[in-house]
């Protein structure tokens, strides 16, 4: 496997280090905040863990100097490191929503309900997440401090809607929003934000308070999973509730004319297609494809579908 790796200073001894799932470049951002009590947020897949470490190393964070890592959630894109993680760095411990603790301590469910979706892809774009120590899990509720040392901290928000086990993390230091993916994907190519709404957890009125609370807590600067820093904080916030509300309103007009999945994702794509720049003629295709095996238009259409019928 190629572990090269592409680490960015951001400011504020932050670095973002592109995890590389499954080996594409730009689409899964992890970040190691480097003080006093190191610690990185979003160790990205299994498959991506010597990609993580080796940037770790090059940062001079050996075995023992990582202090937590912190997943916003428990999805394998997100998390599927965190047990290969949590072995390379022994003294680390690992932060998470109580909803998802219990599936990093035993992740048996989570893989076998990941591979009824995957299949066989599974093990190419996330591979296996493997089962971390329950001693070394610490898990949080509606809020929780993450030490990062000398009187810096992260904050945890409880920010469901994407996933119901979802945080933000506000570092006091720098004003920096990790927003997991509760504000959809940010695609730095093209400024474009794109919805994130996968089954079975999406819920729009969850999923819009969520954004209401991170514009509320007034961050500087929203550090994607997907991908990067975004400056523009509330544009950008609008932005992705916009998207949502417009993803929700074209599936319900699907539903309403019974179109199947099929046709309802043929429908919504060619009612948004506009909105995005990355679907322009002019755009290279393949940074269009990278970001539809992250987040592919069907897995929304089938999480909206999933909503509106549980709401019903």
């Amino acid at each position: 496997m190629n572990t090269t790796t592409t680490v960015t200073p951001l400011g504020g001894d932050v670095y973002e280090i592109d995890t590389r799932m499954a080996g594409y470049t730009g689409i899964t951002a992890g970040y190691l905040i480097m003080s006093d009590r190191p610690c990185l947020v979003e160790p990205g897949t299994s498959g991506s863990a010597p990609v993580v470490q080796a940037a770790l190393r090059s940062l001079g964070i050996g075995p023992d100097d990582l202090a937590t890592v912190v997943v916003t959630h428990i999805h394998l894109d997100h998390a599927g490191g965190v047990g290969d993680i949590a072995r390379m760095y022994p003294r680390a411990e690992v932060v998470v929503h109580e909803k998802g603790a219990r599936h990093l301590a035993d992740p048996s469910r989570l893989m076998r309900s990941a591979r009824m979706v995957y299949g066989d892809a599974l093990d190419t774009l996330f591979g296996e997440l493997k089962p971390t120590d329950a001693a070394r899990i610490r898990a949080v509720e509606e809020t929780g401090t993450v030490d990062l040392g000398g009187g810096r901290r992260l904050e945890s928000h409880y920010s469901p809607g994407h996933a119901k086990h979802h945080v933000g993390l506000m570092d006091s230091l720098t004003g920096d929003l990790y927003v997991g993916d509760a504000a959809g994907m940010y695609i730095p190519e093209t400024a474009d934000v794109k919805p994130a709404t996968p089954p079975p957890d999406f819920d729009l009125g969850t999923a819009l308070d969520s954004i209401g609370r991170f514009r509320a807590l007034g961050p500087q600067r929203l550090l994607f999973a997907h991908y990067g820093p975004v400056t523009e904080v509330d544009d950008t916030l609008e932005r992705s509730a916009e998207e949502l509300r417009v993803w929700v309103d074209a599936v319900r007009d699907a539903k309403d004319q019974g179109l199947d999945l099929d046709h309802a994702v043929a429908m919504v794509v060619g009612r948004t297609r506009d909105r995005y720049a990355i679907a322009a003629d002019d755009v290279d295709p393949e940074l269009a494809a990278k970001y539809e095996v992250l987040t592919s238009a069907e897995s929304n259409v089938a999480g909206i579908m999933h909503a509106l019928d549980k709401n019903a």
